[in-house]
């Protein structure tokens, strides 16, 4: 598909962002409602404060791997692999291989591909809207359709700060606002298992359950791929049980389960995308919207919203190094960890109070209480950028796979020797060994 604007390009007739958000910008396409422009950005945000520090490339880089994936999302032989993947995974159990590949939804897959949000990216020189291939100079620009955001209402019940979801069980076209994480799993900084230091010995047990597995240990694949939601569209993101999350949907059970089916199998899309080029797929983030009972998949997911890594070693241990926000994360902890409770402190306050994280921690910054953001250091950020630019290289074609994933390795490698010049190699190694 390639359409083009009056002979001119989508870009030149964007008025104003109408959302401007820490790592992207929507805006309006010109002369069709049903659809939107998704501009990323260079700009990053961790631990929720907002936009802090950016990564040269990272836009375009985050930009062709939605158009990728999204795209890989529609084609029916991009689930024919899928499904051999799962038939020929020997750690997978038969009963969880019959979850996953039995009954309509993989049938449907095969045959239609999944709908998704996703109608293409712009070319950044001709300023076509291309779909159905990369573009010839890709952009930072995709197009999406547009789904409807409800908002759940805010109520006090009793002195507890409450969310009424009423509205949703009568809507359509919407975005169901839950955030489904599909895990493969657990990171020393996943969590689901940080979560789960803080039960008792029953309610760990009760969790397990819900999640389908035995233990969750940092650093270790999970025998399942495991499924949990949190809220979306509340001042902050909260852990919700299943029960939860279907009540909040505004969907029939039934159509949950197809939900649930659809966000595990999808990221094995992901999984298999990112294997390709050597890494490894912890977990992500899926985001649906629904309309006339049809599941459609929307939102960001990127090298942002998925936590990969690159195989590595340190004195014989093996180390998993980080190509996505993670290693932002980690820096931030291990070289400004006063700042990082700071944050913690504010969103902690926040929850109490009822009010807005980002307002209390903004406040709490300008009178002394929480110390101020620190700057990303430019030479971390330079190796930041060339992970990035390696994924980029593959999505556009433009070397082996198999070229990628030794670039990778060699990049990751001078993250290494940079936490080692500054006297931190260590604390990194403990945070991120294989079990």
């Amino acid at each position: 598909m390639t359409k083009r604007l009056q002979g001119k390009s989508v870009v030149e007739h964007l008025g104003d962002p109408f959302y401007e958000g820490s790592v992207q910008r929507l805006y309006a396409y010109p002369d069709d409602t049903s659809l939107m422009v998704a501009e990323t950005t260079a700009g990053g945000s961790v631990f929720d404060v907002g936009t802090i520090f950016e990564i040269p490339g990272s836009d375009k880089c985050r930009a062709l791997f939605r158009h990728v994936l999204f795209e890989r999302l529609a084609d029916c032989e991009t689930w024919n692999r899928v499904e051999a993947a799962i038939a020929a995974d020997c750690d997978l159990s038969t009963e969880t291989k019959q979850l996953l590949l039995k009954g309509a939804v993989l049938q449907r897959l095969r045959n239609d591909g999944a709908t998704t949000h996703h109608v293409g990216m712009l070319d950044a020189v001709s300023g076509e809207l291309v779909g159905g291939r990369i573009p010839d100079i890709p952009s930072v620009f995709n197009v999406v359709r547009r789904f409807q955001i409800l908002h759940p209402e805010p109520a006090e019940v009793y002195g507890s700060h409450l969310y009424d979801y009423s509205k949703f069980a009568v809507a359509d076209g919407y975005v169901i606002p839950l955030e489904a994480i599909v895990r493969f799993g657990v990171t020393g900084a996943s969590s689901v298992y940080h979560r789960s230091l803080k039960m008792g010995g029953m309610e760990r047990a009760a969790f397990l359950s819900e999640l389908g597995v035995d233990r969750l240990d940092p650093w270790r694949m999970l025998s399942r791929p495991v499924l949990d939601f949190t809220s979306k569209y509340e001042p902050t993101d909260r852990p919700v049980t299943r029960q939860e999350a279907l009540n909040m949907a505004g969907i029939t059970a039934e159509q949950f389960s197809e939900m649930t089916q659809l966000a595990v199998l999808g990221a094995y899309v992901v999984k298999l995308m990112l294997g390709d080029i050597g890494l490894r797929l912890w977990d992500l983030k899926w985001e649906f919207a629904i309309e006339n009972g049809r599941f459609f998949f929307v939102d960001t997911v990127d090298t942002d919203s998925v936590r990969a890594t690159c195989p590595s070693s340190c004195d014989g241990q093996a180390v998993a190094l980080h190509v996505n926000k993670q290693a932002i994360r980690d820096y931030y902890e291990i070289f400004h960890g006063d700042w990082i409770d700071g944050v913690h402190a504010a969103k902690s306050a926040a929850k109490t109070a009822g009010a807005d994280f980002h307002a209390v921690f903004r406040e709490g910054q300008v009178g002394g209480d929480f110390p101020k953001t620190p700057e990303l250091d430019p030479d971390f950020v330079a190796i930041q950028a060339e992970k990035l630019a390696f994924v980029e290289a593959y999505l556009r074609g433009a070397d082996a796979a198999s070229a990628i994933a030794d670039q990778l390795a060699w990049v990751c490698g001078k993250e290494l020797a940079y936490y080692e010049e500054r006297g931190k190699l260590e604390v990194l190694v403990s945070r991120n060994t294989i079990s």
